[in-house]
C-alpha cells in the first residue's frame, strides 16, 4: 500500500505538499512496502485456499477491525486521495473491514477498509503498491488527483459484490469509466474463485482467476512475470485496450512470439528496489523454492544498507518445494525474516524483512471451496508486527458484533507515538495497543525477550488453531442464518478475550521484568512450558464459545494473569521459534495508500473503549518542526523514490 494522507486535504485543493520537517524525517524512506501471499488448496494440509498481506507502514500505527453496516440505495463511496465518488444504485451490504484511526485522515472513520469479507461471502485484501514503467506511463499515465485508487477498492469491492467474479467485473468497469489514481493488486475470493486484480495503468487492468496448484509472493514487484491467455474469459478479465494501447502506441513486448502482459506494463528491474528483492528472496526461501545466491541474485551493501539484486526478471506463480503446508505455517509466513538466508538475514544483516517491525497489520484468509459462502472463509487477523503476534480467527462473513477488546476508532491515537511502553501502559482493554507494546518490547530486547515471548506466542497460536477446530465443527453444523449469527458473534469475542487475557498477562510480565533490570537471566513467561513450548494453563476458547448458557456481552477487564481454565488435550506443538533481530533493520518502501469508504458507524458488543482524538502525526510534526513547503512535483518524486 502507499499511504498518502499527509497531503490529502492538500491534493484535493491543488495546492502543494505542506507538512512539518519532522514528519517528513520520520516518514518511511521507501515508497513500496507490503507483502502478498497466495497458496493454492493442493499445496495445503487442510486442502484450503489460502491469501492474505502485510502491511508496512510504521513501527507503531494503529489498525481497527470493525464492521460496516448495510446502506441504503443512494450510498456514496468517496475518497481523500483523490475526487472519486461512486454511488450505489442498491442496498450495500455489511462487511468487516480493517481501517486506520481517524486522526490521520481528517477525522474520517472509513479510511483503507483494507481486509474483510461480506455478508455474501466475498472476501479482499487491499492492496498490494505496485508501479508500472515508463513508457505505459508515457502512453496511459495515472493522475493521482482522480480515479479510483486504494482508499475505496476495499470498500467497492465488499459493500457491492456477491461474488468475486462480480468484485472484478464492477472493478474493471470504474477504471474503464474513471481511471485509477494508483498501480495496485488486490486479491478478491469467495467459495468457489481467488483472482488477483492488478492496475496496469491509468485504464488498463487486468484479472487472472488464481489455480489450486501454486504458490505466489510479492513484495510490491509490478514486474514480476506470468503468462496469461487474454482469450479465456473465464479465466482472464482485462480492459479492452490491455493489448491494442500499447501495440498503438509503440511499447507492447513479445515473449515467444506471445504478447507479454507483464513485461509490457511492469516495471524493470533496476526499477525495483533492493528491499523488495529482500523480501522475494526471503520469502522463496521460506517456501522452500530459494533463488541461487550469486546466480539468481547478489548481495549488495552501500551506503544505503544491504539487500538483494536479481540478475533476470522472477515469476509471480512458483511451485513450492513441498506440499502440506499448515494453518501455521502460513501466518508464520508473515513473521519470516530471513533467518535461513545468509547475508540477507534481519536477524544478524539489519536488512529489511517480511517480517519487519513497520508492519502494522496482516490478514490471512482461509476459504473452504464448495462450502456455504457464510461460513467458507475463516479471516486471521493480527493488528500488529508478526514477529511478535497472534492471529485471531474470525467468522467475519457472520458477524455482527465485535469484542470490546478491539478497540474502536474513538480509542486515542496518543499511545502510538510512546517511546516507554514499560513505564506507560496501554489504553485498557485493547489487543491493538497490547500486541504493539509486546512487538516493541521484543524489537528492543530481541535477546532478553524476544526468543520467549516468540515460542510463548507461538504456543497461543497453535492453541487457536486447535480450538477453532472444535468450532469449526459446530459452524459447519449449524444451519440457519440466526444460528451461525449468533455462534461467529460468541466465537469472535470469546477468540478476541483470550487471546487479550494472554496477551496483557504477558506484557504485564514482560514490564515486571523490564522494571525490575536484573538481565542476568533471559526472560521465560510462567504460563509457558519450557519441556513442551506449549501453555502451562491453556485458553477456553473452544469451550467458551461451545456453552450452551446464554452468552453476555463480554466486560472488559484488567486481568494481570491468566486465569485457570481446564486443560484440554495438548495442542500441536509450534515449530522452533524464529530468532529475533539483533539489528535495527534498514528501513523499506513506505506503504502510503489512502484508503475510503464512507462514515459509518462501528458496531460493537458490549461497552467499546473510548479516548480522545487528534492528528498525532500533523499536530507532532507542526508543534516540533513547524512548517516545510515541498511542490507537488517533489512529492511524486519522493512516493517513487524506491530507495
Amino acid at each position: 500500500m502507499r499511504k498518502t494522507h499527509p497531503v490529502n486535504a492538500l491534493k484535493k485543493l491543488g495546492i502543494g505538499l505542506a507538512f512539518g520537517a519532522a514528519t517528513i524525517m520520520s516518514m518511511p524512506t521507501s515508497a513500496l512496502a507490503c507483502t502478498q501471499m497466495y497458496m493454492g488448496k493442493d499445496l495445503t494440509a487442510d486442502g484450503n485456499t489460502y491469501y492474505g498481506r502485510a502491511e508496512d507502514f510504521g513501527k507503531r500505527y494503529l489498525k481497527h477491525y470493525g464492521i460496516e453496516p448495510a446502506h441504503e440505495p443512494g450510498f456514496t463511496y468517496s475518497s481523500i486521495e483523490s475526487a472519486f465518488e461512486y454511488t450505489s444504485n442498491k442496498p450495500t451490504y455489511r462487511y468487516s473491514y480493517v481501517r486506520d484511526h481517524p486522526s490521520n485522515w481528517e477525522g474520517r472513520t472509513d479510511a483503507y477498509s483494507e481486509a474483510g469479507i461480506n455478508e455474501k461471502g466475498v472476501s479482499c485484501s487491499a492492496t498490494l503498491s505496485t508501479s508500472y514503467n515508463e513508457k505505459a506511463e508515457a502512453a496511459d499515465p495515472i493522475d493521482e488527483k482522480v480515479g479510483l485508487g486504494e482508499y475505496s477498492y476495499g470498500s467497492i469491492i465488499l459493500g457491492e459484490s456477491a461474488t468475486a467474479r462480480e468484485g472484478v467485473k464492477l472493478l474493471g468497469s470504474l477504471i474503464d469509466e474513471k481511471g485509477t489514481c494508483t498501480n495496485d493488486q488486490i486479491i478478491i475470493s469467495d467459495n468457489n474463485e481467488t483472482w488477483l486484480f492488478a492496475t496496469l495503468s491509468a485504464h488498463q487492468w487486468i484479472a487472472m482467476k488464481l489455480t489450486d496448484d501454486v504458490a505466489s509472493l510479492n513484495p510490491n514487484i509490478g514486474g514480476l512475470n506470468y503468462d496469461v491467455d487474454l482469450d479465456d474469459a473465464e479465466n482472464c478479465l482485462h480492459s479492452e485496450g490491455i493489448q491494442t494501447m500499447p501495440e498503438e502506441n509503440g511499447f507492447a513486448e513479445y515473449t515467444d512470439g506471445k504478447f507479454d502482459v507483464a513485461k509490457t506494463y511492469g516495471e524493470r528491474i533496476t526499477e525495483s528496489g533492493r528491499h523488495q528483492w529482500t523480501r522475494y528472496v526471503q520469502g522463496r526461501d521460506y517456501f522452500m523454492n530459494p533463488l541461487i545466491k550469486d546466480k539468481d541474485y547478489t548481495i549488495v551493501k552501500d551506503e544505503d544498507g544491504t539487500g538483494a539484486a536479481v540478475s533476470e526478471i522472477q515469476p509471480l506463480f512458483f511451485k513450492p518445494g513441498k506440499s502440506g503446508w499448515s494453518t501455521f505455517e502460513l501466518i508464520r509466513a508473515f513473521g519470516n525474516r530471513g533467518e535461513n538466508v545468509p547475508g540477507l538475514n534481519a536477524v544478524t544483516d539489519g536488512v529489511y524483512a517480511i517480517g519487519t517491525e513497520r508492519n502494522t497489520e496482516i490478514n490471512l484468509f482461509q476459504i473452504r471451496r464448495g462450502l456455504d459462502p457464510q461460513v467458507a472463509t475463516i479471516q486471521w487477523e493480527m493488528l500488529s508486527r508478526a514477529a511478535y503476534s497472534v492471529a485471531i480467527p474470525l467468522y467475519s462473513a457472520l458477524i455482527t458484533e465485535v469484542s470490546p477488546y478491539f478497540s474502536d476508532q474513538t480509542v486515542s491515537f496518543d499511545h502510538c507515538k510512546q517511546t516507554d511502553v514499560v513505564y506507560n501502559e496501554e489504553p485498557e482493554n485493547s489487543i491493538n495497543y497490547v500486541l504493539m507494546d509486546i512487538s516493541s518490547l521484543c524489537f528492543e530486547n530481541p535477546d532478553t525477550l524476544g526468543i520467549s515471548v516468540r515460542a510463548y506466542l507461538d504456543a497461543l497460536q497453535n492453541e487457536l488453531i486447535e480450538q477453532n477446530k472444535e468450532v469449526d465443527a459446530a459452524m459447519l453444523a449449524e444451519t440457519t442464518t440466526e444460528g451461525r449469527t449468533a455462534l461467529a458473534n460468541k466465537a469472535g469475542k470469546a477468540a478476541t478475550e483470550n487471546t487479550y487475557v494472554k496477551c496483557k498477562a504477558l506484557l504485564q510480565e514482560m514490564r515486571a521484568y523490564q522494571k525490575a533490570e536484573n538481565f542476568d537471566q533471559p526472560f521465560t513467561p510462567s504460563d509457558l512450558n519450557t519441556e513442551t513450548n506449549g501453555l502451562k494453563v491453556s485458553i477456553t476458547y473452544a469451550k467458551d464459545t461451545l456453552a450452551t448458557d446464554p452468552v453476555t456481552p463480554d466486560q472488559p477487564g484488567t486481568p494481570e494473569q491468566p486465569g485457570t481454565p481446564e486443560q484440554p488435550a495438548k495442542p500441536e506443538q509450534p515449530a522452533k521459534p524464529e530468532q529475533p533481530t539483533t539489528k535495527p533493520e534498514k528501513p523499506g518502501k513506505s506503504d502510503t495508500t489512502t484508503t475510503v469508504t464512507t462514515n459509518k458507524t462501528n458496531t460493537k458488543g458490549g461497552l467499546p473503549t473510548t479516548g480522545d482524538r487528534f492528528d498525532g502525526r500533523m499536530v507532532a510534526a507542526f508543534a516540533i518542526a513547524g512548517v516545510a513547503v515541498i511542490s507537488a512535483g517533489g512529492y511524486f518524486l519522493y512516493r517513487r523514490n524506491k530507495e
